[in-house]
């Protein structure tokens, strides 16, 4: 019965956005867009939380938003880590161990409405606030992004960028926010009508066309060293996405995998990363 209503909700939502299309355009848009950023998962599960609360450092206030931080003290560069989707923090804890046995400083916050962190909706727009508030206030050297985290901290350095910041690391990040909307229609099975109300929706709230929205076109005016991972047989982000920032991202190198899923909690993936991060 679960798998059933699993599979009919999404086509009912579809089938709502397209009759609430030819009444109501706007109000319909607005619909869709928070539908399309309710998050559902994510949150602080119970053998999560010894782990997190020993490390926890203040509560930032981002956007209307309370988001938790957390800190793991080291004598080197600081290291700002910035999740994916329906994640949190302790997605971090192999790598962390890793930053801190090389004497890493450590921040690492929970994104707005996962973790311990306030709310139900998350989208890049609001996570590079968050992201860019954590860059001006603990001045990390490099930031580090899993996934949507990837797609986050690449925005914010083409919107906001840090002299400060000196390298960057994703993995398994998303490139083109069209590829990513066009799941989401193929999924709900919504028209091209609805698609064309959300479209004029976000350029209308965020100053930019769906289409526009493109990591690899951002990844043409960093400067930073990065280091990108992606599996080639990743079934949640597509490889392709990295292999197009890498070909944009000048002083990038792309370390593709197979079979290391999307995850890469894998010791070889962090070891390269301290490996990076260490490298004059």
């Amino acid at each position: 019965m679960k798998k059933l209503l699993t599979k009919i909700m999404p086509l009912a939502y579809g089938q709502y956005f397209n009759v609430y299309s030819l009444v109501a355009p706007k109000k319909m848009a607005d619909k869709a867009f928070h539908v399309f950023c309710t998050v559902r998962k994510g949150r602080v599960k119970p053998e999560q939380s010894e782990y997190l609360d020993g490390a926890k450092l203040t509560v930032e206030e981002v956007a209307g938003h309370k988001i938790q931080s957390y800190h793991w003290p080291g004598n080197k560069e600081t290291v700002l880590l910035v999740h994916g989707w329906e994640s949190n923090t302790y997605r971090w804890r192999n790598l962390i161990k890793k930053l801190r046995e090389a004497d890493f400083n450590i921040i690492a916050f929970d994104a707005p409405s996962h973790g311990y962190s306030s709310g139900k909706h998350l989208y890049v727009p609001l996570y590079e606030e968050a992201v860019n508030h954590m860059v001006k206030k603990y001045n990390p050297q490099h930031l580090i992004g899993h996934s949507v985290g990837g797609m986050t901290i690449m925005y914010n350095q083409y919107k906001n960028p840090s002299d400060h910041v000196q390298k960057m690391v994703t993995i398994g990040s998303p490139s083109e926010f069209h590829e990513i909307i066009q799941t989401y229609q193929d999924i709900l099975k919504f028209n091209n009508r609805v698609m064309k109300h959300l479209d004029h929706y976000i350029y209308d709230r965020f100053g930019f066309k769906i289409d526009e929205f493109s990591t690899s076109r951002f990844a043409q005016s960093i400067s930073k060293k990065g280091l990108l991972f992606h599996d080639k047989l990743d079934n949640i982000t597509p490889y392709h996405a990295s292999v197009k920032v890498n070909k944009n991202w000048r002083g990038s190198e792309l370390v593709s995998t197979e079979g290391f899923g999307h995850s890469m909690h894998q010791e070889d993936v962090n070891n390269q990363i301290i490996t990076f991060l260490e490298a004059k």
